[in-house]
């Protein structure tokens, strides 16, 4: 996660997945705003993790450190800090200004350290399980499992499927699997067969991704993305903006079958 996405960038992958996360984060809290006098509603629970250095575990900050799911109402009550940047804004009179902006960040992403995938995907199935059961007229759950290698504890083909064998009323949970890299080379999206992917670990996480359901399929065929009833929630080689698009898409598609 030291280095960087395919290309020139200078920032390294961990730093700009962990912007990428944290501006999730903030767009959710924003589509849940009704209005500033009723706050944000609770439509969503969100839990991230991370593969640390030490070991997997639950990755937001400050008060909510250590919390598995937190509602999206407390996400927005408790950041872990306000960071600032410097953004060129629009002066009213065709021209641009320098703007200091701030905004919330709610994790960092630590950035070395194996991958136990199969740890991860029990320890999701772990977290979900009573929630299904104790949300059975909800939508499914979204799991985004995003890596930069191979599993490092075993096969996790199978505690995968277990994952995705959750369900409520609305259907079985929608696991994405997201692969990142270096590589400059194209990246494989959202694929209906092994056909095109490199090598067995492309096709193990292929093999472990939820077929999109219909929704999906239809929300990425909007986009021009070459799906069918086939194609998985899998991205081979993903570079940010493809990360930054299976995130927000994921998200604003309610699973009806």
């Amino acid at each position: 996660m030291n280095l960087p996405f395919g290309g020139a960038e200078e920032a390294s992958r961990a730093e700009r997945l962990t912007g990428a996360i944290n501006r999730l984060l903030q767009e959710l809290v924003v589509r849940c705003t009704k209005s500033q006098d009723e706050g944000v509603r609770p439509y969503f629970d969100v839990g991230v993790f991370g593969y640390g250095s030490e070991s997997f575990g639950p990755a937001l900050g400050g008060r909510l450190e250590g919390r598995d799911l937190v509602s999206i109402s407390e996400v927005a009550e408790h950041p872990l800090r306000l960071a600032s940047a410097i953004k060129e804004m629009p002066n009213g009179d065709g021209g641009f200004v320098e703007t200091e902006i701030r905004f919330p960040v709610w994790f960092e992403l630590d950035a070395l350290g194996k991958t136990p995938m199969c740890e991860a995907l029990r320890t999701a199935q772990t977290i979900l399980e009573p929630w299904t059961q104790q949300h059975p007229e909800s939508f499914p759950p979204l799991v985004f499992n995003i890596t930069d290698g191979e599993a490092t504890d075993g096969d996790p083909r199978e505690p995968a499927e277990a994952l995705r064998a959750l369900e409520t009323v609305d259907g079985n949970a929608l696991l994405f699997n997201v692969h990142i890299s270096s590589n400059t080379d194209e990246p494989v999206l959202y694929p209906d067969a092994v056909d095109a992917l490199p090598d067995d670990f492309a096709r193990q996480l292929f093999e472990m991704s939820s077929v999109l359901p219909p929704n999906f399929q239809d929300k990425f065929q909007e986009e021009d993305f070459a799906v069918g009833a086939e194609s998985r929630a899998f991205v081979f080689n993903a570079g940010i903006f493809d990360v930054i698009q299976c995130l927000d898409i994921g998200t604003q598609l309610k699973l009806k079958r």
